[in-house]
């Protein structure tokens, strides 16, 4: 009987390329997304940065999808066997009241562009943002940015599963794998400590001839 592997979701690539932004490059992405010159784009990058949400979901959202009353956006996902799944993730008031805006009539998508033209667009305001070209500066690369803050901001694993939309929280587990402040201040006591010895011994003369 031959064994199935099924390989396990991962961070970095088999290269070691990380695939997600960095706090800081999140953070600039967001920042320029707010004033970029044209809003609807601005807009899609913000929903990206801020739901975790696949490009997709977004492409696909219409004016029945925002709910200002709960400060949420309802995304429809198909799973398997055509299921059809609603989740709902929170937004902040101020991204919420940019869709006030740019509503449509009836049941028109909010961007009715393709995938490739909004993968374009958003590419644009990555390298704005000095975001350097890589597996990381894709809209993938937001979605796993917003679940690593999201852990380190200490949303409980089994929420950030739920606005992530993943069915298995093995799945959402790998954001705690990713390398946090905590994790680099423990290491920089460990080479303190080192450096604290070797220097030390280098000004230890030794014993006297």
């Amino acid at each position: 009987m031959s064994l199935r592997f099924t390989p396990q979701p991962s961070l970095r690539a088999p290269d070691g390329r990380r695939k997600y932004l960095t706090p800081d490059e999140r953070q600039r992405f967001i920042e320029t997304a707010w004033t970029w010159p044209d809003p609807s784009v601005g807009t899609l990058c913000l929903l990206l940065a801020y739901s975790g949400c696949r490009i997709s979901e977004a492409l696909a959202l219409a004016a029945a999808g925002i709910d200002h009353g709960e400060r949420c956006i309802a995304f429809r996902s198909l799973k398997k066997r055509g299921a059809v799944v609603i989740r709902t993730v929170p937004l902040p008031d101020d991204v919420i009241a940019r869709f006030l805006v740019m509503i449509p009539s009836g049941d028109a998508r909010l961007w009715p562009i393709s995938r490739s033209t909004a993968w374009q667009r958003i590419k644009s305001v990555m390298q704005a943002a000095g975001i350097g070209q890589g597996i990381h500066a894709t809209p993938k690369g937001l979605r796993h940015g917003f679940g690593i803050h999201a852990i380190r901001s200490g949303v409980p694993l089994n929420l950030v599963q739920r606005w992530l939309g993943h069915a298995d929280i093995a799945t959402t587990a790998i954001y705690t794998d990713a390398l946090g402040a905590e994790e680099r201040e423990f290491a920089g006591r460990m080479w303190g400590e080192s450096q604290s010895i070797r220097s030390e011994s280098l000004s230890d003369p030794g014993p006297a001839p």
